[in-house]
């Protein structure tokens, strides 16, 4: 009860900071597609913090279409790998997960990778409920920063997550037998 009592105050005090960020912040602008991706970061975080779930839906399993990591390999995901360090990300990331050589800390990793999924996927359908909104009221480029953020902030990381877990799955498996 008291879980799900947190979880929809962090709904509620989301909701309020998203009707002020559109009241106060033209939602054709760089400065609100960037506000509106950082803000949800921080708020979907701490929802995915409190819930504390297992994650095992199935969802989150590696799908026979993915082919290794082949497809997210031909969509880039080695550029933005490589993006994500040369802007000092990965540093900052590594300091508050750090990758040790064990199996306790790969599982907590293989974890997190769900977790920051599934993060980064509820912001994704935000971003795009707020992009069809500005599309629609105001025009497609009006909702141009909307679109390139969302790709960047958040379908490239999910796509990350899911090239990276099944890599993770056999680090574990590998670790388990030694």
């Amino acid at each position: 009860m008291k879980k799900n009592l947190i979880l929809l105050c962090i709904v509620i005090i989301t909701t309020g900071l998203l009707y002020l960020l559109v009241q106060y912040i033209k939602m054709t602008g760089f400065s609100f597609a960037l506000a509106l991706n950082f803000m949800l970061m921080a708020c979907v975080l701490t929802f995915t913090e409190a819930l504390k779930s297992e994650f095992n839906s199935p969802y989150f399993n590696e799908k026979t279409w993915e082919k290794k990591g082949k497809i997210y390999e031909s969509f880039g995901i080695h550029f933005f790998r490589k993006l994500l360090v040369g802007i000092g990300w990965e540093k900052l990331n590594k300091k508050s997960k750090p990758v040790e050589k064990n199996v306790k800390a790969l599982t907590y990793l293989h974890y997190r990778t769900k977790q920051d999924e599934l993060g980064h996927l509820i912001i994704m359908l935000i971003v795009l409920g707020f992009t069809v909104y500005v599309a629609f009221r105001f025009g497609i480029l009006q909702s141009l920063w909307l679109m390139v953020l969302n790709i960047l902030l958040n379908v490239y990381p999910i796509f990350l997550q899911r090239y990276n877990r099944p890599r993770l799955e056999r680090a574990m498996n590998l670790s388990k037998r030694r």
